[in-house]
């Protein structure tokens, strides 16, 4: 049984700029050649956070004498206090340990994951069983695939159901409910428990029928039963629109550029059109889908139009928030999950054949975007604004990575040298320490 105290981590970062000098480097450089415009990471180690620092500013123009505050300030008051920022008149603010990011598709395992874990563990879940016997939309589809009654929840969490990566359902789709209907009735692209191809249309699919196992919302289900009993106070969907001018803006929709396929951060999107840079600027193609500055509201079209609480994307938070949701999972679960279904969860699946999926979760390959140290027990995941969260059991150690590289548009792919390189030197710092 867990107990009913939090497992946030003590905080023993006093030294943290001598101890990872060579770490928050990398960062400081990844932010001059523009690798990404803001970042935010946090470390935990051995139960302790030994590791809470934030560099660059929202976009790339500095405005002199932008405020700063206390990153212990508290939520609301902090934002509160610093004047909204004018992107389209230039202008820029400086980012620090509590300022929210778009976590992207971390909201696949914070949320979504964690939500199926505490479904399964109440005897609500039952991972074998169709997707049909839930959601029965999923096999109305025009063509009548009988293969779509072999998809089990247990394939849509391991990527492994046989749809596809990505569609931008939100071209055509208005409404929640028939973006809803897009993903229920997209064809199979394989058969299922056959190849592992990470879907966001999957998640689409479990959230829905996570949502009608617990008869409850995403939003309101995870901030009861996991942000709340964490100390999780900064991380929600929909921040607040008082607030919304303190967020990092993650891409830059306003009509007069050039369209590119951004939405979520699948294999599709991940190769840009055309190759970056060498110097790693940003191309000028971009999304105009929502024509506007997209700040404090979701970078996922598909997820902006199911109304920001969705279960691929939409989850605000900060690093500090994440490094006790990583703490709670290197502490087995405690204080809301069980150890055993944290090893269920997070082990890596044996099918398909060459699959690195856990549950939900990824898992470090060969080589990996999480460094050369990871043990093989790891697991994270990543996220296309530019976020990851990688955690080490064996190590008892976990590193939080938030930065908005998408902005102004999502062609900049300097951020896969930059996440290993950060990863090893920070592990590397604390071999030294210790």
């Amino acid at each position: 049984m867990t107990s009913s105290y939090p497992s946030t981590p003590l905080e023993k970062f006093d030294h943290q700029d001598k101890v990872f000098a060579q770490a928050f480097t990398i960062l400081q450089q990844a932010v001059d050649q523009q690798a990404f415009p803001a970042a935010s990471v946090a470390v935990t180690h051995q139960g302790n956070l030994v590791a809470l620092k934030a560099v660059g500013t929202f976009t790339y123009e500095e405005q002199p004498g932008a405020p700063h505050f206390s990153p212990g300030a508290p939520f609301l008051a902090s934002f509160a206090r610093k004047p909204a920022l004018s992107l389209p008149k230039g202008g820029d603010f400086p980012v620090h340990p509590s300022t929210l990011f778009d976590l992207a598709s971390l909201t696949k395992v914070v949320a979504t994951t964690t939500m199926a874990m505490l479904l399964y563990e109440r005897g609500l879940l039952d991972l074998e069983a169709p997707a049909a016997a839930i959601v029965p939309e999923f096999t109305t589809d025009k063509e009548k695939d009988p293969r779509r009654h072999e998809v089990t929840l247990h394939m849509l969490l391991a990527h492994s159901s046989g749809l596809p990566a990505h569609e931008k359902f939100y071209l055509k789709a208005r409404t929640r409910e028939e973006l809803l209907q897009a993903a229920f009735t997209t064809p199979l692209a394989a058969n299922p428990a056959t190849q592992a191809v990470y879907s966001d249309i999957g998640f689409i699919i479990l959230g829905a029928a996570l949502e009608r196992l617990a008869d409850e919302s995403l939003d309101r289900f995870c901030q009861r039963e996991i942000f709340a009993p964490l100390s999780m106070t900064h991380t929600t969907f929909n921040p607040p629109v008082e607030i919304r001018a303190q967020i990092p803006p993650t891409a830059d929709e306003r009509p007069g550029s050039k369209e590119e396929p951004c939405g979520s951060d699948t294999p599709v999107r991940q190769l840009p059109q055309a190759s970056p840079p060498q110097n790693g600027s940003q191309q000028a193609s971009r999304s105009t889908f929502r024509q506007r500055v997209i700040q404090g509201e979701v970078y996922d079209e598909n997820a902006s139009v199911l109304g920001g609480v969705a279960p691929q994307a939409g989850l605000f938070s900060t690093a500090a928030d994440l490094a006790k949701f990583a703490q709670t999972m290197l502490d087995q679960g405690n204080p809301i999950l069980r150890p055993e279904t944290v090893t269920l969860f997070t082990r890596r699946e044996s099918t398909p054949p060459g699959t690195t999926r856990a549950l939900g979760w990824d898992t470090p390959s060969t080589p990996s975007l999480s460094g050369k140290y990871f043990s093989p027990q790891s697991f994270g995941h990543l996220g296309y604004t530019g976020t990851s969260l990688w955690i080490d059991p064996t190590r008892q150690l976990s590193i939080t990575l938030l930065t908005n590289r998408t902005w102004p548009d999502s062609s900049n792919q300097t951020i896969n040298q930059v996440r290993p390189k950060l990863h090893d030197a920070i592990i590397e710092a604390l071999e030294k320490k210790n």
